[in-house]
Order: C-alpha cells, then structure tokens, then sequence
C-alpha cells in the first residue's frame, strides 16, 4: 500500500517528467528524478528549471523541502517502489516507431528491478507496446506481471504553457496489464492527481491518447485545407472559423497554421499508421491530414514570394524575419517547429534569414537544421532594415502594433491580425 514513504522514480526529466517529479513532491512523496543528460542534472540541483513555463521559485522550494533527487546513476532504480517512464518516442526516417528511448530505458532499469515495483510508461505509442515490448524484457529476468511486478501504461496529457490546466488537474487514464497492476496505478495516480479514469486494458490506454492526437491533426488538417480554398475565394478564414464557433452545439474550433509542431500531433498519429499495416488497413484520414499540414510550410513560402513580388522584391536576397519558432506559442519547446521548416525552405530559395523569439535565445541543435543564429531583438528602429516580416509563432510578447507600423510587410500565418492593413498579408 502507499504512503508518504513511497519513494518514486520519474525516468526522464522534459517536458513530461519534470511536471510529474515535481507534482509528486508537492503531493508529499519522496522522488529521485533520472536522466542521461547531465546538464538537466546539474540545474535541478542548483534549484534552476531549464523549461520556460516551469517556474525557478518552485524548483526551489521543493529542493530546499528535500522531497526530490536527481541523478544520472541508474543503480539507484531499486530504492524506488515506483518507476514511471517519460522518455521520447519520435518517429524514424520512414515515419517508423522509433522506440530505442523506450527499449533502452527498460533494458537500463532490468538489472535492479526487485520484487513490489509498480512500473507504468507514460511515452505516446502503438497500441500493444507495453504487452508485446516492455512486458516479454521484464518477464524474461523472472518476474510474474501482476504479482511481481505491477506494469501498466497511463498516456501523458501535458499542455505546455496552459495556464489553466496542469498535472494535477489534467484527468488521467490508466490501463493495466492485470486487475492488480490496474489496482496498483489507480492507487498511485489518484494520489497525485485529481481525477484518475480506468480503462480495461494497457491497449484501450494506448489507444485513447493516439485518438487524442488523430483528433487534432486531421481537425487542423481539414482547417489548413480549407484555408487555402478561402484564400483563393478572397475569405478571410479566421473570421469563418470564429463565427461558426458562435454556435453552442456540435462545433470545436480549431484554428490554421503554417504546419504542425510540438512532440505529439505531428508524430503519434502516424504510429498507429504503422501499426494498422499489420492488420492489413489503410488510415487515410491519418495520412491526408498529413500530407496536408506537412504541405503547409511550402504553401505560406508561396504567399511570401507573392507578396514580396507585389512590393517590387525577389524572394532571393531578401532579408526576413521570422517571428517565433517555438512550435506554438509562450512556450520555449521548437520541436517539429514549422517555423524552422518555413526557413530552411526560405533559405534553400536564396533569402537571408534571422530570426526573433523571446523564449529561445539561440538557434537549437537540431538533426536536420543548422542555423547559426541568435535571436533578434525586434524594435522600432530594425524593423524597416527587413523586407519581410514572417509570423510564425504568435507569442503574446511581440507588440504587434509596433510590428505593423514599422515593417515593410508582415506575413500573418497565425491569424493574429485581424483588421485591414495595407503591409499586411494573412497567410
């Protein structure tokens, strides 16, 4: 049974994990954070937060509440009673699972499993992962799932940035591999969050997250899409969307972008793509959404050379800013960025790009982008030194007033101009 001498591992400490070691101190437990990457490390120990939404003070003051550890020694797995696993799952070069963080950290924890451990995966995955990936590795060391060890997977909901919803108030589902490993997750989630919701097997939980994920993609793809029809029209698609959203039934707005980013919408969906192949089904609305949203970065660099063209400028030798390359707004994360896609293709075409976001000082390393750049300070005096000003992410940092009075041209890719302007192109 739990107590407050519990003692729990969170495996993985980004933007899933953190949130979590940190919701289970605040909720009184002992937590030993684990993380290859020893810079993470070094920062939680010195009571400073490297995720932009995620406060220092709080860091803070649960380390000097000595309720959580961090290390990279993966020997320390046996002190905890329970193992929570938030590592990547990104997709391969051929929109594949790429389950290596997943596998790899199982492999790690194998040698000092003990006897009474509750392991749950939090990872987005296919369903059956946890049964036919991580159940067999643990059962091979000798351990009996439901009487040894407790396995169960319970699928994250993290928003960065959302004000309104957190860790503790997100409701969570959990599915167990036995009714006693679901017994064992129920206990342990309902102790540090709010609402904890039972499904009757680790698939059905599997299943509910990539549903989560599908829902959006192909809601933002169906949106893009007809976004470049209302474009074509002379309809300003914003206004449509904000005025079917007046009706108080059987409508959820979703808003068009330049493309699809964050760890999730444009990465899960295509798991179950892959995992659909074995039962012989196509996912059509899965794949047109995709081809959808990934065609959106190219479509708004058309509507940058058209406006650029209508002021009298080549898009070669051009200088533009891009505004924001986090993947969505107030947050600091440009995983799957479309803003770092919208300038790899803006640089491939001759423009010379710079870039301004608040929240991410350098140009991160990234696999297939190298940007040596550091973000821009926007001001009244810069702008005009632009020939195009590229919104791609709408931080509520920018002053957009100041932005529209002292830019040549403002390509608006988020909506967030919504009179008239004539140095403004909504795209």
């Amino acid at each position: 049974m739990m107590n407050k001498n519990t003692t729990i591992g969170i495996i993985g400490l980004g933007y899933v994990g953190l949130p979590l070691m940190l919701r289970c101190a605040e909720s009184g437990f002992s937590v030993i954070g684990f993380d290859i990457d020893a810079n993470k490390i070094d920062q939680l120990n010195q009571g400073k937060s490297y995720i932009k939404h995620i406060d220092n003070d709080r860091i803070t003051q649960i380390w000097q509440s000595q309720q959580y550890q961090t290390t990279t020694n993966f020997s320390r797995i046996s002190e905890a009673d329970i193992l929570v696993l938030c590592v990547p799952t990104p997709l391969g070069h051929h929109r594949e699972p790429d389950l290596s963080f997943v596998l790899n950290t199982i492999n790690s924890l194998l040698p000092y499993l003990r006897q009474g451990q509750l392991i749950s995966l939090e990872s987005t995955t296919y369903p059956g992962t946890t049964e036919e990936e991580l159940r067999p590795l643990i059962e091979q060391k000798g351990f009996k799932i439901g009487k040894d060890i407790f396995l169960v997977y319970s699928p994250e909901r993290e928003d960065p940035g959302n004000r309104q919803f957190s860790t503790n108030n997100i409701p969570k589902i959990v599915g167990g591999s036995t009714p006693a490993c679901l017994e064992r997750g129920l206990e342990f989630y309902s102790s540090i969050v709010e609402t904890v919701i039972p499904v009757t097997s680790t698939q059905v939980a599997e299943m509910t997250k990539i549903l989560e994920n599908i829902y959006r993609a192909v809601n933002i793809g169906l949106v893009n899409e007809l976004k470049i029809l209302a474009d074509k029209m002379g309809i300003d698609i914003w206004e449509v969307v904000d005025a079917a959203a007046t009706k108080p039934f059987g409508f959820t707005p979703f808003y068009p972008g330049p493309g699809l980013g964050g760890h999730c919408i444009p990465i899960d969906p295509f798991y179950l793509t892959w995992k659909a192949k074995e039962y012989g089904i196509s996912t059509r609305f899965i794949e047109l959404a995709g081809e959808i949203n990934t065609f959106m970065p190219h479509w708004v660099v058309t509507k940058v050379m058209d406006a650029l063209n209508n002021h009298g400028k080549a898009l070669k030798d051009s200088k533009i800013l891009v505004l924001g390359i986090a993947y969505k707004k107030n947050v600091d994360d440009s995983r799957e960025s479309p803003a770092i896609e919208l300038m790899q293709l803006l640089f491939k075409k001759g423009a010379i790009i710079s870039y301004s976001d608040p929240f991410i000082p350098n140009f991160p390393k990234k696999r297939n982008y190298s940007f040596n750049l550091k973000s821009v300070e926007i001001s009244p005096e810069i702008l005009p030194s632009f020939d195009c000003v590229l919104l791609a992410t709408d931080h509520d940092a920018y002053d957009y007033e100041m932005i529209q009075q002292h830019s040549k041209l403002v390509v608006d890719t988020r909506g967030r101009y919504r009179k008239t302007y004539p140095n403004i192109v909504k795209s």
